[in-house]
């Protein structure tokens, strides 16, 4: 019987006591970055354009008769949808955006000192819509675009701030960007 236990392996616990222990190496984490400001200007919170009387009588007569076709259809509620769409697009039409500041940053993009990720975006693009100009960035998140109003002046400096980062490559334009741009053709 001696014999047998003097030809039993060594338990773990006896072997970790023989060996002496080696320190272990934890990596420390990477430091991170601090947040460097690439380029900020300021500019409208929106695209805006004051509209014209003419613009109003021609929206509301247009939405009166398309709103008396749906309520002869469907009933009452999809013209009452038809009236808060109309009430909507008046009070962004009429009251005049407030000045934000953007900043283009290391770490992302902010707008209003809330910052986006660069993981969110894919690309970027300019475009001018109601004689303003705009940055178009695509976001891998709904809705799917950011549009920030740019100044004309500072289009270049953006454009080599953006390009470290997300390439340039403006989209083909969607059914909802073509029936858009129509629409908004036909009414003004």
């Amino acid at each position: 019987m001696p014999n047998q236990k003097s030809n039993q392996a060594p338990s773990p616990q006896a072997t970790q006591q023989a060996t002496p222990q080696q320190p272990v190496q934890s990596p420390l984490p990477p430091r991170p970055e601090p947040e460097k400001l690439l380029f900020s200007w300021k500019a409208p919170a929106r695209a805006f354009k004051k509209r014209e009387r003419e613009f109003w009588v021609r929206l509301i007569v247009i939405a009166s008769i398309f709103g008396f076709i749906l309520f002869i259809v469907e009933g009452a509620m999809p013209v009452v949808l038809l009236i808060a769409l109309v009430f909507l697009f008046y009070i962004l039409s009429t009251v005049e955006p407030e000045t934000i500041e953007y900043a283009v940053t290391n770490k992302g993009i902010k707008v209003a000192d809330r910052r986006n990720d660069w993981e969110l975006f894919t690309r970027f693009w300019f475009t001018k819509r109601l004689n303003t100009d705009l940055l178009i960035l695509e976001t891998l998140v709904v809705p799917g675009r950011l549009e920030l109003v740019i100044n004309d002046s500072d289009k270049d400096k953006i454009k080599k701030s953006l390009s470290l980062y997300i390439p340039e490559e403006e989209a083909a334009p969607t059914r909802m960007d073509k029936a858009s741009d129509w629409v908004s053709k036909k009414i003004s």
